[in-house]
């Protein structure tokens, strides 16, 4: 239990890992899944916590034998990570398997409320998303249109985009794999640091806001 505890308090990835494990595991039984599909859902985040509570203690004997840099530390630490990982997108495998029957009618359900967007409404919609965040860029006085500053444009456009897509194709995957590269696309601005969290998360809402709010209107208007 101490090095549970320990592992919760010193690790992020460790507390995030908990925090899924949870909404997972509500969420199945909000859903009613099988015993057997409960079951594998349990193995699978068992087996994510047991590789995060691994690396925890790969990298904790690493820093002891090793408290400078050395090569031979960084691949110990790397590995365990990767072994983290591996488990990590195992675990989101089963849970798509299981959860997706259930999970991705309700959202298609969802998708189909919107009805499929005009063509041109598509185009406005995202040329809106552009002139809003160059109008904020201007008045905060921060970054150009599309780098640095608030929000960040490259993730206001990507989710535009992932919006509009999951509203004109109304299928579950499909927009489930545009979000995904809407988040690779901001997750990038992150990493470049070129924008920090509050101003992608800003731009990630104000793009999917701003394209809904117009693809509205125009099925108003439309009729």
């Amino acid at each position: 239990m101490e090095g549970i505890l320990h592992a919760a308090r010193a690790e992020k990835h460790m507390r995030n890992h908990f925090i899924a494990a949870a909404v997972v595991l509500l969420g199945a039984l909000f859903l009613r899944v099988t015993p057997i599909e409960f079951g594998l859902l349990a193995l699978s985040i068992l087996f994510v916590l047991f590789a995060e509570l691994v690396n925890t203690a790969v990298e904790a004997v690493v820093d002891l034998v090793s408290p400078d840099y050395h090569p031979l530390a960084k691949i110990a630490k790397d590995t365990a990570a990767g072994a983290v990982l591996t488990t990590a997108v195992g675990a989101a495998i089963v849970g798509y398997l299981v959860l997706a029957k259930y999970v991705l009618p309700m959202y298609g359900k969802v998708l189909g409320m919107f009805g499929s967007p005009a063509e041109l409404g598509i185009i406005v919609s995202v040329l809106v998303v552009v002139i809003v965040v160059i109008m904020i860029k201007t008045l905060t006085h921060k970054g150009t249109p599309l780098q640095g500053g608030v929000p960040s444009g490259h993730s206001a456009i990507a989710f535009s985009i992932a919006t509009a897509v999951s509203l004109n194709t109304r299928d579950p995957l499909t927009s489930l794999l545009s979000f995904g590269l809407a988040i690779m696309v901001s997750h990038s601005r992150l990493l470049m640091k070129i924008h920090s969290m509050r101003e992608v998360v800003f731009g990630s809402f104000l793009g999917t806001a701003v394209t809904l709010i117009v693809l509205l209107l125009f099925k108003i208007l439309a009729f």
